[in-house]
């Protein structure tokens, strides 16, 4: 079987296609890092929903395979010999099934040093995300070939590769978002809405279950030998699609499962002032931790002694405990898996400090705590990569008039911010009408 599985790989198109795929793979992976540096789940998840791309590359190669078969009438002299069907259709569906696989795999594996050093958080959903995708790959390689079989014809492979392309990308904005829509499209559901999502189990076996399907559809269009039995792959295609109605969670578990609780647990220092991060973002606990430690030595006149990672999502929306001893920090990741602007770190952690709950409603003024923040740090509120996300005169001004008093009366002005923060009090005037 090997032998055969070598010579088949020599003459057929997988080896071309293999590398086709990869390298596209690669470099659309690369060329958007910053979408899946935050770790293994985010690259597994990301490389699903790129799926859109590599999955049409697949379709075509394997009606190019079948066209080129045509040109050399290969199916008219195997057809002479007299072997069982079966013997002659596996070496062709191993080979191409082999290469796409290799192709999904070398794409991923190129991409993994590049967070090599920072990503520590593995979960097993990864795993199943990355199986599913490799099941998606060998259903879109046979459906090429069945489809380049039934229309073999040199535009055959192009245009499969469009429709797919076409499909893959319009369709998700056309249908409803969910599980039941997400089933049947293993590119669908991957998008990254925070550096805590994951994939369902339930959405991950509906997919794999729908993608099997058409990976047994496209090997019974490949084996008809008439084109009036072509209707025999919907057979399994019902069977796939009812399974997997079963299967996939809808509504409010759909919603649910889209969030990995694991990743947000808080890890922590072992030594005080305790600094704790995500699951998700472990390996930045050291480039965190001088920081925020920095940053808590200069709240030491308030109530404020650790400082934890906000774990806040929006879709579904969490968001961690408010504790009166705790700051909260906000943490990006940037497209090489460290720390995106660390000099943002402090000015953020500080300014949320004095800056009232979000219980409070619409007492929280931005602009006061801001100033407050950047007197501590002795900094001029700039916008840029390590300052502001964007400029804030009011702030300014502010902070130059707090410049300008006596160091005590200063920090007076600031605590009583703090405290009026906390109370759910207005601090609009706090910094520049003095303490109350």
């Amino acid at each position: 079987m090997n032998r055969i599985l070598g010579i088949e790989l020599r003459r057929s198109a997988a080896l071309g296609a293999a590398l086709l795929i990869a390298v596209a793979g690669t470099i659309v992976l690369h060329a958007t890092a910053g979408r899946w540096s935050t770790g293994w789940m985010a690259l597994a998840m990301t490389q699903r929903e790129y799926l859109a791309v590599l999955a049409p590359l697949a379709m075509a190669a394997g009606a190019w395979q079948s066209y080129r078969e045509h040109r050399a009438n290969v199916a008219e002299l195997l057809a002479a010999v007299p072997r069982p069907i079966p013997q002659r259709m596996v070496p062709i569906l191993a080979t191409t099934a082999l290469a796409v696989l290799v192709a999904y795999l070398v794409t991923l594996l190129a991409a993994a040093p590049r967070i090599a050093d920072t990503a520590r958080y593995l979960p097993p959903a990864a795993f199943v995300v990355v199986a599913v995708g490799l099941v998606a790959m060998i259903a879109s390689v046979w459906l090429g070939l069945a489809v380049g079989r039934l229309v073999p014809a040199l535009a055959t492979a192009p245009a499969l590769a469009v429709i797919g392309f076409a499909l893959l990308i319009l369709g998700p904005h056309a249908l409803p978002d969910g599980g039941s829509t997400a089933a049947f499209s293993p590119a669908m559901g991957m998008s990254m809405f925070s550096d805590y999502d994951t994939v369902d189990g339930g959405v991950s076996a509906a997919q794999a279950l729908w993608m099997a399907a058409v990976a047994v559809a496209g090997v019974v269009l490949f084996a008809v030998q008439n084109r009036k039995f072509a209707f025999a792959a919907l057979l399994p295609l019902a069977i796939g699609a009812t399974a997997t109605a079963l299967v996939v969670p809808t509504g409010d578990a759909y919603d649910q499962g889209t969030l990995d609780p694991v990743a947000q647990e808080l890890v922590c220092t072992d030594d005080t002032p305790r600094v704790c991060v995500s699951r998700a973002h472990e390996g930045l606990l050291p480039e965190v931790t001088p920081k925020a430690r920095h940053a808590l030595e200069l709240l030491t006149k308030t109530s404020i002694v650790e400082a934890h990672e906000d774990t806040s999502t929006f879709s579904p929306p969490t968001s961690p405990r408010s504790r009166a001893d705790t700051a909260l920090m906000s943490i990006t990741v940037d497209k090489h898996g460290h720390l995106a602007h660390p000099g943002r770190l402090e000015p953020t952690m500080l300014t949320g400090v004095f800056t009232s709950p979000l219980s409070c409603g619409d007492n929280r003024n931005f602009t006061v705590a801001t100033a407050a923040a950047y007197w501590l740090l002795d900094r001029e509120p700039t916008a840029g990569p390590d300052g502001l996300e964007f400029h804030d005169p009011d702030a300014v001004k502010l902070w130059k008039g707090l410049q300008a008093l006596p160091r005590a009366e200063a920090e007076a002005r600031v605590i009583a911010v703090y405290q009026a923060a906390q109370k759910c009090q207005d601090t609009t005037d706090l910094l520049s009408r003095g303490a109350r």
